[in-house]
């Protein structure tokens, strides 16, 4: 972590702490509010889901930059934050180990670091069902429209309401994600659910499969209530597929009622037919270990792996961060990681409130556009080796 160039300046005591509106109640928004309000800001979360979001997501890894996130906010949580993994193992297609290295890290669940972050909030912090319509800049305060009627005024409007962001949208019109040519099927089994066989062979390994234009990865991460102990975590795994853009990804993103959806379907969510088939082609091309592991998943959920760059992340007293800013490919491990140190570095340079904002954005923002632009390339590099296509473009 790169630490701030300005030196914390405490608000005087008869100064009204400045207020950030904060857009997107995901993690992105989560690591904003957390960071900002242990910055000394005041901080509201509008999120257009009128339910909380902690059933959604799977696994990721647990990066740096999400822990020094939490020790600034000094966000609480119950033990280890994750499941450690020594080795990582590459299988064959006969689930014979045909590399391993140690390479020891921590993984953890996209609902853990939620639900710690949202309950360091006071609960009249979080706004559900609040769908942004507008905003309008006027000086150094902005105004934000909401769908509802509500109207809120602050010194600062951040936008991190994720790839779909309203707030980029009316920002950088025409500035949208792409889709990169394969999804990330994904699965969670409960540990215990697994057969014997396949658990000693994936063990507490950090396990690859590799084959022609697909990859499938596993590991184990906490349990549904953050349970790290024996028999109480859950397996998570996540299978790289080739799926044409247009009509093809179009009928997969189509969830059971018929609804397309843009980029992913949540658990519960997948048609039979397509199941069907990724059930079918586990049993074609995974090593047993890890097809029983697919098998034994009673919801697969998925994702289009999408990429996204943006040219400017400060538009006056406006900001954009986490995947409303850019989108970097999940092999990096560092999406979760990105947005907290996208909001970690935004409140280290707001430390003291709105004193030469306007200068400590910018310096914020061009820190923040070198680090996504390389992440962004990174991933891209590795997906395109991983996929096939360095080779097909050869």
């Amino acid at each position: 972590m790169t630490p701030s160039p300005y030196p914390p300046v405490p608000l005087a005591a008869t100064a009204s702490p400045p207020r950030a509106v904060i857009v997107g109640g995901s993690l992105s928004g989560l690591f904003a509010a957390t960071t900002l309000r242990a910055a000394g800001w005041r901080v509201d979360v509008f999120e257009r889901s009128p339910q909380q979001l902690d059933s959604r997501g799977g696994g990721l890894v647990l990066q740096p930059d999400v822990l020094a996130a939490f020790r600034h906010a000094r966000v609480a949580h119950r033990g280890p934050l994750g499941v450690r993994s020594d080795d990582r193992i590459y299988l064959n297609i006969d689930d014979a180990v045909v590399h391993r290295s140690f390479m020891p890290q921590t993984q953890t669940s996209w609902n853990m670091l939620y639900i710690a972050m949202r309950d360091a909030l006071p609960a009249v912090c979080i706004h559900a069902g609040e769908r942004l319509v507008g905003f309008r800049p006027s000086g150094d305060r902005v105004t934000t429209l909401f769908a509802s009627g509500r109207v809120e005024t602050a010194d600062l409007l951040v936008g991190a309401d994720g790839p779909r962001s309203t707030v980029r949208s009316l920002l950088l019109p025409g500035t949208e994600p792409t889709y990169a040519g394969y999804v990330a099927w994904r699965g969670l089994v409960p540990e215990a659910a697994l057969n014997r066989a396949a658990a000693a062979r994936l063990g507490s390994a950090f396990v690859f499969q590799q084959g022609h234009d697909h990859m499938l990865l596993e590991y184990r991460i906490p349990g549904e209530d953050g349970a790290v102990n024996d028999g109480a975590r859950r397996w998570n795994w996540v299978w790289y597929r080739k799926v044409a853009a247009g009509a093809a990804l179009a009928d997969l993103l189509t969830d059971r009622d018929g609804t397309p959806h843009a980029f992913s379907l949540p658990p519960g969510a997948t048609r039979d037919a397509p199941i069907a088939a990724l059930r079918q082609d586990a049993r074609r091309l995974l090593a047993p270990s890890l097809r029983e592991l697919v098998l034994a998943t009673e919801e697969p959920f998925l994702q289009a792996i999408l990429d996204l760059a943006v040219p400017r992340m400060v538009f006056g007293r406006t900001v954009l961060l986490g995947d409303a800013a850019f989108i970097v490919r999940p092999h990096t491990a560092g999406g979760a990681a990105k947005a907290a140190a996208n909001a970690l570095a935004l409140a280290q340079a707001l430390a003291s409130g709105t004193r030469d904002i306007d200068a400590r954005l910018a310096d914020w923002e061009a820190g923040q556009l070198e680090a996504g632009a390389s992440m962004r390339a990174w991933g891209v590099a590795m997906g395109d080796r991983i996929m096939g296509a360095a080779e097909a473009a050869g």
